[in-house]
């Protein structure tokens, strides 16, 4: 009976230390990012060692990962009544309330799972700090919190100072994630994600060189550690965006980086759409295009990938095809995943089939559509006004001033925007050509756009008071407005051209642009001051005949004045 009783306690301490072993290898595929191996161990392990808490939680880990809430869920759910280190469940569930927004569920979760720990939380302060940190509102100042706890009372944990690093890293204490990252590496040389993350910290720095250099080190240590690669095509990217670099080079290193990463990790979906992501930030539209095709074989049901069909059909010419794509995205996709940038795709690609070949609006319901798209997405993402200044400008060079009008409007959401001041003078022209020609019936329905247009040449001047074009389109504009008031700031803003043009001289003054548009102030000033000011008349109409003398109009005015 003795010996049975020996025999049972040795298969229990077998098990348990061959359970051990195994959950340390799944930890590494975890770091490594090889969640297809790091999968299939934990699932044999829940079978085989259901009262084992852990595998649960880890395995529900590798879930999260994978952006798969519903499975991490099921996993945590079933996990947190196991007999050891079940608690450890309740910090999962906590992490999917904080990623969707349940602060008060997350922390009655973390408080049942803290009551249910031993006194040293390590393990359960680590993962604390993660779910803080990666949730749908971060809460740094918590992750950070949870993380010195995990440190304080484990000195020797490596694992402790990663999660620290991590977490002053996104709290942007720069030094203090550094120091911890270094010392994590120092406790545990095979711990390469802290190596790694020091490499990151270099290339945040703009430190490019460095960072490849400390990144090929990782690699050196352990040629078959796949994130390294990711952060040296990471890298390679960011230096291609930099200045006085390469473009092309860097970008193509960058995509045999994320290559290699791929052949390390799982060449799964997740994989495959990061590497789309890739190839969308180096702008090679045939190969996402191509990739999202053979994301879509091997995944029917992700939405995501329509995306990509979507951003790609439409930088490839095919604006239709692009509708679809995005339509049917934001369709199966929840409202929250639903991004500013995937309304801009689809209001451009409406935009596009709502003109012929030269650039004519041709279909008006289409092109509302396309502009109600694109309002949604400077609501969602008013950083978009970049991409909605190109392509009110590109509708302003094809002379479709109501349009870029329209468009421009919403480009000037963002005053922070670098080409801020040059939207306000694109927008004031378009409105300017496009009344040009009203009658005074048609122009009483612009009332609005007419002072939004005043407004945007008073921040061009405000901005560049030496841009005489911004007086001369401002005065034109009010003289297309034609009331007594607006004539009276036409000639203001006329005198704001002279004055502007004089000041910088002959080299300005000779140009016939110049003495052309010079004909028409002093022409109009003068006509304005004929009646009230016979002095400023007179003025302003010779000059206009000094730039001018065989115009008919100017002489027989001065002719007129002079005899009064």
């Amino acid at each position: 009976m003795k010996r049975v009783y020996l025999a049972s306690i040795a298969t229990l301490f077998t098990a348990t230390v061959i359970n051990a072993q195994d959950l340390e290898q799944v930890k590494k595929s975890i770091d490594a990012e090889k969640y297809s191996d790091a999968r299939k161990t934990l699932k044999s392990m829940v079978n085989t060692s259901p009262d084992k808490g852990k595998n649960f939680f880890y395995l529900g880990q590798v879930y999260l990962a994978l952006d798969k809430q519903d499975s991490a869920k099921v996993y945590f759910e079933k996990g947190k009544n196991a007999k050891d280190a079940g608690h450890l469940n309740l910090i999962g569930l906590a992490h999917i309330n904080l990623i969707n927004g349940n602060k008060t569920e997350a922390q009655a979760n973390i408080a049942s799972a803290l009551a249910s720990a031993k006194k040293k939380d390590v393990e359960e302060q680590i993962f604390i700090s993660r779910a803080y940190l990666n949730s749908e509102n971060p809460d740094f100042s918590k992750a950070v919190e949870a993380a010195k706890k995990a440190v304080t009372n484990d000195p020797k944990s490596a694992q402790a100072y990663l999660a620290l690093g991590d977490a002053q890293l996104a709290n942007k204490n720069t030094n203090d994630a550094y120091v911890a990252y270094r010392t994590a590496f120092e406790l545990d040389n095979t711990l390469y994600r802290a190596k790694t993350q020091l490499a990151v910290i270099t290339r945040n720095a703009q430190a490019f060189p460095e960072a490849m250099k400390a990144l090929k080190d990782v690699v050196a240590l352990n040629p078959n550690y796949g994130p390294a690669y990711r952060e040296m095509a990471e890298t390679n990217l960011a230096w291609a965006f930099g200045k006085n670099s390469n473009f092309q080079e860097k970008a193509t290193a960058a995509l045999e980086n994320y290559k290699k990463y791929m052949s390390l990790t799982d060449t799964s979906v997740d994989s495959r759409m990061k590497y789309a992501d890739f190839l969308i930030l180096t702008k090679d539209w045939k190969g996402v295009e191509a990739e999202a095709l053979a994301i879509q074989k091997m995944d029917k049901v992700n939405p995501r990938v329509l995306r990509y069909l979507g951003y790609a059909s439409l930088e490839n010419g095919n604006s239709e095809a692009a509708i679809k794509a995005i339509n049917e995205f934001i369709a199966k996709s929840e409202p929250k995943k639903v991004k500013g940038r995937d309304y801009s795709y689809l209001g451009k690609a409406k935009l596009a089939s709502a003109m012929d070949a030269n650039g004519v609006i041709t279909n008006a319901n289409r092109f509302n559509e396309a502009l109600a798209d694109l309002v949604k997405a400077s609501e969602l993402d008013p950083k978009l006004g970049g991409e909605f200044s190109e392509l009110g400008v590109k509708l302003y060079k094809q002379k479709a001033y109501f349009e870029a009008a329209k468009v421009l409007e919403l480009a000037l959401k963002n005053s922070a925007s670098k080409s801020y001041t040059l939207d306000n003078y694109y927008y004031g022209n378009s409105v300017l050509y496009h009344t040009m020609d009203k009658t005074p019936a048609q122009k009483a329905a612009f009332t609005a756009e007419f002072e939004r247009a005043n407004n945007a040449f008073a921040e061009v001047i405000k901005a560049s008071a030496t841009t005489q074009d911004a007086y001369f389109s401002k005065a034109q504009l009010n003289r297309v407005i034609d009331t007594d008031a607006s004539k009276k700031v036409a000639v203001t803003d006329y005198e704001g051209y002279i004055s502007v043009v004089n000041a910088k001289g002959e080299a300005e003054l000779s140009k016939e642009s110049v003495k052309k548009n010079l004909v028409a102030a002093y022409t109009f000033i003068g006509s304005s001051y004929s009646a009230t000011d016979k002095t400023k008349a007179i003025e302003a109409f010779e000059q206009a005949s000094k730039l001018n003398p065989t115009d008919k109009y100017i002489s027989e005015s001065l002719s007129v004045l002079k005899k009064k």
